[in-house]
Order: structure tokens, then C-alpha cells, then sequence
């Protein structure tokens, strides 16, 4: 098995160096193809020759006014950037009425499977135009172009730091969890191969397959790697240290730790993928993308954590527990409170009162929910970086002197006979600041719209949807004319995520509920489990909203309600399946409140750590210098939490104990949930749930 995986990781670890190469940070190339904006991109390539190509927009400026040597600069660097970087014709130099700022629009050549194409085109025009610029001038590259490089240099080197940082918080964790010197190399070593082998085959899908990868979904493979990866390690040791108390042979007890946490470990992989999975049904590529690659690291993780880690740790022997080695301990408990003191007296609490605690912790959790109120979404480009940019100075210089729309006009694709009454509806239509032809070929007339308010404002997505309404009633050609451009990509992107909110989560609710039926068997504890997610997730939602308020980033993207979600369901129920499966078993051999309070018992330390490191590893993502990345991993981290100390401890368990021995009807017979004797010692194999 060791041989195995160092033959993926030999094939898989020198393909991960190219993921970065295959992703696909341009905003249009994530829209559905039933968009107006896709359709908009798809007759500039056609008719147009604005294949592969994005618009760098360099704005010029100085205080006090620019100076004649200014102009004349300005004039020299377009006829520079014309030979050097355009692909097409540099726009002439427009210069402010107070004459401060002057912008150029400079076309360049991008790929859609290579980023750098287009990052070094954009570098280049910022050496051109910075050497041997006058003293004071303040020059900016912003647009679509200097966007895409600004997010491109972001995500540039992140994910071997992503990792890198990802592995030291568990490494951390681990070590003050198993309080060994050696444990916690071996998990972070299965995850670290793992990781690198599902870099290595999302990279070849993309690649040749044309599985759409952007940063988002890049980092988020990483991250999701380490942080489930690290889980699942944790539920297996700690039934190979139980097991190690039992039985002399390390093989024999390995084999026992996989049989009894494999249903818990393939159930919780099972939810995850099919959840994630269920993205693909989306409509934003970027999404249908997202599913996939989440699907494949949860997938290669559980294979490395049944496979790899139990065969490093067999072949390393007990010695990598030192210095508390398990040893066979006639009469040994693992289940008893001198093993599990802390959780014992939860699991006491929970059994004297559990309607109290039940609803207590019910109650808080909705208090908690309240917070939803808060959520604001409509976030700018401005509001998604945690510093400062060229891309987003450049605009705010551009609003500042022009037309805020300037930078980045709307597109509007017309029949040449309906051209000119395109252009008298568009022209009346308020926010719209003027409307010019740009160009007309093959039968369709290409006129851009500027706008008076920024192009990622939602003024001026409202204005795309006036301009489109106001088109579709026109007369003759005009009413089928087609906008696109900048704004028109936001206003498109909200109205997907809206849709596909509506569709995607009702869907991975019901997916999720299959597998919590098709694991306990149980009717009612499935629902029950299934409500007690989703009341977590409003939790989380409302609480990480007024941290953000707090963190002065108080605007989302819409996107990361699904984002936040699809994780915090598919991983926040991971908890309470790995508690519950614990306690079917449990429930068998002692009855259903004894069972329950049992598995409370036995698993809390183990679930918990858990769930602090999993936590802590998408905190990670503040290491991000975007917005959305920090409101992911904060969004993320408090669900997990809440899942892990309120949800997982208190919530899930009471209501078990109020609802009685039905909560497991029809999967358990009255008969097997009735007390037992207690039991000492288990020496045969654990069931299989």
C-alpha cells in the first residue's frame, strides 16, 4: 500500500505544480451559457475578432492638473503599448474636463487555459508605461484586464502556501491532541500525499477534460484536504489506541479500528461527494466546476486514510505512540468516565436534563440566527480586497474625474437596422451617460453605453436591467439586441447565484437526508439531525455576519451563502454522523440512554478535536488577501464550531434522550434499544452499522 501511493504521489505531485497554469479567473468564463452577457462575449469573437482578448484600461493623473510634458508622455506610450502589448487599436487618450486624469484603453491577448498570457501583458504595459514616467504622475492599469491580474496575483504562489500554512495549524493541533513527539507526523504526511495526488488529477481534468478550476475552487481543494483529512485520521487512531488495549497483534487491531470506523468514515466521505456533486447542476460554471474538484479531494482523502495511514501505522508499530504507548490492559473500558473525564460529565448534564438542555441550546442557536438580518450583500470590487490595488485605485481615480463607467462601458449588439434605434432607446434611458458606435460588421452594429456609476455598483447593475428591459420593448431589430460588458456580467453572475440557491439547496437538504436514512435507518433521527443542520447554518450565518460587520467587511458576495452551505451541511453533519454511529452501536450492547450518553462520552474528545482543527485550517483562508476568502474561512470556521460544541454535544444527544428509544424507529426494535448490563469489556469485532 506504502509502494502505491508513492508511485500516485511520483505522478500526481509533479502535475500539481500546474494547477495554477489551468485556472480560469476571468468572470465571463464562469457565466451560464443562456446569460445575455455570455451571448454578448459570443458575438464580439464572432463578428468582431475579440477572441481572447480583455481591455487594460491606464489611467494617468496629477494633482493640480497634467502638464503638457503629461499629455505628451501619454501620447509616446500609446504608440509604445500599440507595438509592444495591443492586439488591436489603443483607444486615443481622453482627458478630463478639470483636466486632471487622462485614461487609454489598451486591447490585449489573453487564454482561457493560461493566465499568464494575459498577467504578462498587463505587467509589461505597467514597465512600459512606469519607465521614465514624469515626477508625480500617478499611473494606474485598471479594467477587466488589470482586475483579472490583480485577482491573479492574489492567488499567485497560494496554494503551496495555503497548504504549507493548512498543515502547520493541524501540526499544531495534532501535537497537543495526541501529546507525541512522532503521531502527528503521520496523519499530516497521508493528507500531504493525498493532497498532492488530488491536485495532480483535478490539473490532468482540467487540462483535457475541461473541468473549470479558478482560484476559489483551488484553494478550497487544499484547505478541504487537510482540514477532513486530519478528521478522519483522528477517528481512526483513536479507535487503533482502543484496540491496542485489547489485542497484542497490531495487525489484528488495526483491522478492527478500520471495520469499526470505516461506516462512519465512508458515510461522512459518501455525504460530502454526492453533496458536492450536486453542484454540477448549477448553472454558473464556476459552480458546476466547484463540485468536482471538492468531490475528488474528499474522495482520495478517505481512500488515503483507509488505506495509506492505517499502513504506516502498522509498519511503524506502537512506538509511534511514545511516550504514552497502549498497551494490552486486562479489563480494559475505553468507554469509561476515568478515560473520558471531561465528556463524562457532559454526558451527565445532558442525561439528568435533556429537555432543558435541548431547548436551552435550541434557543441560542436562533438567537444566534438573528444575526441573518444583518447580511448585506451587492459587494464591489473595491470591498473584495483586503488592501490596496491598481485595478481598484485606477477606478476610484476614474470616478472620481469621469463618468464612473468609463473604464468599463456596457456592450450592446445590435442588427445594423436596428442600430439607430438602439441608440436612441439606450441614450434615454437614465444612468446612461452617452452611447457611441464602436463598430459595425458581418450584419450587427457594436455600440458600447457608458454608464454614470461604477461598473460593479448595483446602480449600475440596475441600469443593465433598465437598458434591457427598455430594449426589449423597442421595435423591430432593436428589441433583440444583446448587452454585455462588465456590469452586465455582475448583474448576470447575482441572478444565477439567486437561482441557483433556489435549486441547489433544497437539493443537497434531500441528498443529505437520503444518506442520514440510508446510514441510521432511522426515520425520525434522520429528520431530526437533518433540522438540527440547518438550524446550525442559520446560527453561523448570522453570527459570521456581524463579525464581518465587526471587521469592517460587512457586504458578501451572494455566492457565499450557497459556498457557506454546501460546506457547512455536508461537513457539519460529519460530526453528528460520527457520533451517531458510535451510539447505534452503543445503543445495541446497552440500551438506548446508556448507549447515547456512551457515545457522547467516548467520542467527544475525539469530535471535538476534530472540529477545532478543521476549523482552524479554514481560517487559513484570511491568509488570502480577499475579502470573500477571509468571509469563507470565518463563515466556515464558526459552523464547524457551533456544530462541534452546541449542535454535535448538547442539541443532538438531549433530543435523542427526550424523543426516546423511537428516535430510532424503524431501523432498531424496541427490544435492541431496552437497557442491558453494563458492559466491561468488548473484545469481539465492533459491529458494522
Amino acid at each position: 500500500m506504502l509502494v502505491l501511493w508513492l508511485l500516485l504521489m511520483g505522478v500526481g505531485g509533479s502535475l500539481a505544480a500546474g494547477l495554477a497554469d489551468v485556472q480560469d479567473n476571468d468572470p465571463e468564463a464562469w457565466l451560464p451559457s443562456s446569460a445575455q452577457s455570455t451571448k454578448a462575449v459570443q458575438l464580439a469573437e464572432e463578428y468582431f475578432a475579440d477572441k481572447d482578448t480583455s481591455t487594460a484600461v491606464i489611467v494617468y493623473a496629477r494633482e493640480g492638473g497634467l502638464t503638457p510634458a503629461d499629455l505628451s508622455r501619454i501620447d509616446g506610450d500609446r504608440a509604445r503599448l500599440a507595438d509592444k502589448v495591443a492586439v488591436g487599436d489603443v483607444t486615443p487618450t481622453v482627458v478630463s474636463d478639470d483636466k486632471v486624469a487622462a485614461f487609454v484603453s489598451v486591447p490585449l491577448r489573453t487564454s482561457p487555459s493560461d493566465n499568464a498570457v494575459l498577467t504578462d501583458k498587463v505587467k509589461e504595459a505597467g514597465e512600459i508605461t512606469a519607465d521614465g514616467a514624469p515626477a508625480g504622475l500617478d499611473i494606474k492599469i485598471t479594467g477587466e484586464a488589470g482586475s483579472i491580474t490583480d485577482f491573479a496575483d492574489v492567488y499567485s504562489g497560494m496554494d503551496g502556501a495555503l497548504l504549507g500554512i493548512a498543515l502547520a495549524v493541524a501540526a499544531v493541533l495534532l501535537l497537543l491532541t495526541y501529546r507525541s513527539p512522532v503521531l502527528w507526523l503521520i496523519p499530516l504526511i497521508t493528507v500531504g500525499l493525498a493532497s498532492q495526488v488530488a491536485s495532480g488529477v483535478v490539473y490532468l481534468l482540467a487540462k483535457h477534460a475541461g473541468l473549470m478550476v479558478n482560484g476559489q475552487s483551488a484553494y478550497v481543494l487544499m484547505v478541504l484536504s487537510v482540514g477532513v483529512g486530519t478528521d478522519y485520521a483522528l477517528l481512526l487512531v483513536s479507535r487503533y489506541r482502543e484496540e491496542l488495549h485489547r489485542h497484542e497483534d497490531r495487525h489484528t487491531a488495526m483491522a478492527l479500528a478500520v471495520n469499526g470506523s470505516l461506516p462512519a468514515l465512508a458515510a461522512s466521505a459518501a455525504t460530502v461527494t454526492i453533496a458536492s456533486l450536486c453542484l454540477v447542476f448549477g448553472s454558473m460554471n464556476s459552480t458546476q466546476g466547484l463540485g468536482p474538484v471538492v468531490a475528488i479531494g474528499v474522495v482520495l482523502v478517505f481512500f488515503a486514510m483507509t488505506s495509506l495511514l492505517p499502513a504506516l501505522l502498522v509498519i511503524l508499530g506502537r512506538w509511534v505512540f511514545w511516550p504514552a504507548k497502549p498497551r494490552v490492559t486486562a479489563g480494559y473500558d475505553p468507554n469509561s468516565g476515568q478515560e473520558h473525564g471531561t465528556w463524562a460529565k457532559i454526558a451527565a448534564v445532558v442525561g439528568r436534563r435533556p429537555r432543558a438542555v435541548w431547548v436551552g441550546t435550541a434557543l441560542v442557536l436562533g438567537v444566534m440566527a438573528l444575526g441573518i438580518t444583518s447580511v448585506q450583500t451587492g459587494q464591489t470590487q473595491a470591498e473584495q480586497f483586503t488592501g490596496k490595488v491598481d485595478s481598484v485605485t485606477g477606478q476610484q481615480v476614474m470616478a472620481k474625474h469621469f463618468p464612473a463607467g468609463s473604464s468599463a462601458p456596457a456592450d450592446v449588439y445590435v442588427r445594423d437596422a436596428g442600430a439607430a434605434t438602439a441608440t436612441a432607446v439606450v441614450g434615454k434611458v437614465p444612468g446612461v451617460s452617452s452611447v457611441n458606435t464602436q463598430a459595425a460588421k458581418g450584419g450587427w452594429t457594436h455600440l458600447t453605453a457608458v454608464l454614470r456609476d461604477a461598473p460593479d455598483s448595483a446602480a449600475a447593475k440596475d441600469t443593465i436591467g433598465d437598458i434591457r428591459s427598455a430594449l426589449s420593448d423597442a421595435s423591430g431589430p432593436a428589441a433583440d439586441a444583446v448587452v454585455g460588458g462588465q456590469s452586465a456580467v455582475a448583474l448576470d453572475v447575482s441572478e444565477a447565484q439567486g437561482d441557483e440557491e433556489m435549486l441547489l439547496i433544497p437539493l443537497i437538504l434531500a441528498v443529505v437526508l437520503v444518506m442520514l436514512l440510508v446510514l441510521l435507518r432511522a426515520a425520525i433521527a434522520s429528520v431530526v439531525l437533518l433540522a438540527s443542520v440547518v438550524l446550525s447554518f442559520g446560527a453561523a450565518v448570522g453570527t459570521a455576519s456581524l463579525l464581518f460587520h465587526a471587521l469592517d467587511h460587512g457586504k458578501i458576495d451572494r455566492g457565499l451563502v450557497l459556498f457557506g452551505f454546501i460546506f457547512l451541511v455536508a461537513l457539519g453533519i460529519d460530526y453528528t454522523i460520527f457520533l451517531m454511529t458510535r451510539a447505534k452501536e452503543e445503543v445495541r450492547l446497552r440500551g438506548h440512554r446508556d448507549g447515547i450518553l456512551t457515545a457522547v462520552t467516548v467520542t467527544g474528545g475525539v469530535i471535538t478535536s476534530a472540529g477545532v482543527i478543521l476549523a482552524a485550517t479554514f481560517c487559513v483562508l484570511a491568509a488570502i488577501p480577499t475579502v470573500s476568502a477571509l468571509q469563507q474561512g470565518l463563515l466556515v470556521a464558526v459552523g464547524i464550531l457551533l456544530d462541534t460544541f452546541l449542535v454535535r454535544s448538547l442539541l443532538v444527544p438531549a433530543l435523542a434522550l427526550d424523543l426516546g428509544p423511537r428516535f430510532w424507529r424503524p431501523g432498531l426494535t424496541p427490544e435492541q434499544t431496552e437497557p442491558r448490563k453494563p458492559v466491561q469489556n468488548r473484545t469481539e469485532e465492533p459491529s458494522t452499522v
